[in-house]
């Protein structure tokens, strides 16, 4: 399988259809999985496109495949590989954001108890370095617990976020077949 990409299109050369989908995949046709060699092509390139205009694939095959029963089907099965991959990285999204609401929870309740607890110890110790010591080692672990729910808040979803949409874009895709 070779391709080149120009402007919003993707292009593939391919020998015969089959090599573009999982031999060992049990599912008909429509909603066979992509072989990981295709989807890692695909998607590749099509992050390199523009996120301003909509993509096509072409693709480059013999005659006998182009004109094969098979073939005026593959926009739905490109579009249903598409749609399941963007379906899973919604769950993969929530999932996140469940572990972040999870985690801040967490984080939360360590701040509080260590700034309560560093009241407590400076108002058992006096005043002091013996007593200001405990009480800032107090408040930094409460802001450590909280580090895993800010990263996720504010970094980790961006780039789930970007590839489920980047599958939407590929379900959607105008998928042609050009005979060789």
């Amino acid at each position: 399988m070779a391709g080149e990409v120009s402007g919003s299109t993707i292009e593939l050369r391919a020998e015969r259809i089959a090599h573009l989908f999982d031999a060992l995949d049990p599912f008909p046709f429509p909603q066979r999985d992509l072989s990981k060699t295709a989807e890692d092509y695909i998607v590749g390139w099509a992050r390199e496109l523009s996120t301003h205009h909509p993509i096509r694939i072409v693709l480059h095959l013999p005659p006998e495949e182009a004109a094969s029963p098979i073939a005026p089907i593959l926009h739905e099965a490109f579009n249903t590989y598409f749609s399941y991959r963007a379906n899973r990285t919604d769950l993969d999204i929530r999932d996140l954001f469940r572990v972040g609401r999870i985690s801040l929870a967490i984080g939360l309740s360590v701040l509080a108890t260590c700034v309560i607890a560093g009241q407590l110890l400076a108002y058992q110790l006096g005043e002091g370095y013996v007593s200001r010591f405990f009480n800032e080692g107090l408040i930094i672990l409460g802001w450590v617990a909280n580090w895993r729910p800010m990263e996720i808040f504010l970094y980790r979803w961006w780039p789930v976020m970007r590839q489920r949409n980047l599958y939407r874009r590929l379900a959607a895709a105008q998928i042609e077949l050009r005979p060789r």
